[in-house]
């Protein structure tokens, strides 16, 4: 059975890609961004395709122009996005999907990326990452999720570690840690290969 998680962050920037490029090489899946919001020619399908050569990139079933919140570049591009035109790709292999921007970024004028999250039905991995505040935050989403029964498969700590603040996160959510990612100065195969061998599968 194909192991399918949707990389979730509690925000923006938190670093999503990275962690997606890395799970994707450790399961060696292939990769979708259901929702791209601007750099269509250099986006975080690109990113991944260049951290991990060889990647099955799947197509976005939505390509918006602008580097925007999804329901404001889909107004701007004249669409509006669908829940039910969201469909898991028919792939046989290992599936990572990453979503754009937090799970309660806006689709419409209606749904978030919450619901396309139930919608779709994976697992969810959570990245988090040190800043004031960001307990607050990872444990808002951890509830939020929790709140929809959301199952999830875990969290990966990005950036800087703060050990007192991940202890509070883990003691409260009862996650498992599949994952520590450092701040690196750069990004590039190897990072990411060295990334993959530690991810807790």
């Amino acid at each position: 059975m194909p192991k399918q998680y949707i990389i979730a962050g509690i925000g923006t920037e938190i670093g999503k890609t990275v962690c997606s490029a890395i799970v994707t090489k450790a399961l060696q899946a292939d990769y979708w961004k259901p929702v791209q919001a601007g750099n269509l020619t250099d986006g975080d399908a690109y990113w991944v395709q260049q951290w991990v050569p060889g990647t099955h990139v799947l197509d976005s079933t939505y390509m918006l122009t602008n580097p925007l919140s999804p329901h404001t570049a889909a107004e701007m591009d004249g669409v509006r996005i669908v829940l039910d035109a969201f469909h898991l790709p028919d792939t046989q292999q290992n599936l990572i999907v990453e979503l754009a921007g937090g799970i309660m970024v806006p689709l419409n004028e209606h749904q978030t990326n919450l619901d396309l999250m139930q919608h779709l039905g994976l697992p969810v991995i959570l990245v988090s990452k040190n800043y004031l505040g960001s307990i607050n935050h990872t444990l808002m989403t951890y509830e939020i999720l929790k709140s929809r029964n959301i199952p999830m498969a875990g969290i990966i700590f990005n950036g800087p570690t703060n050990s007192s603040g991940e202890a509070f996160i883990l003691k409260h959510t009862e996650l498992p840690v599949l994952l520590r990612v450092n701040e690196e100065k750069e990004i590039n195969p190897s990072i990411i290969a060295h990334y993959a061998e530690s991810f807790q599968r």
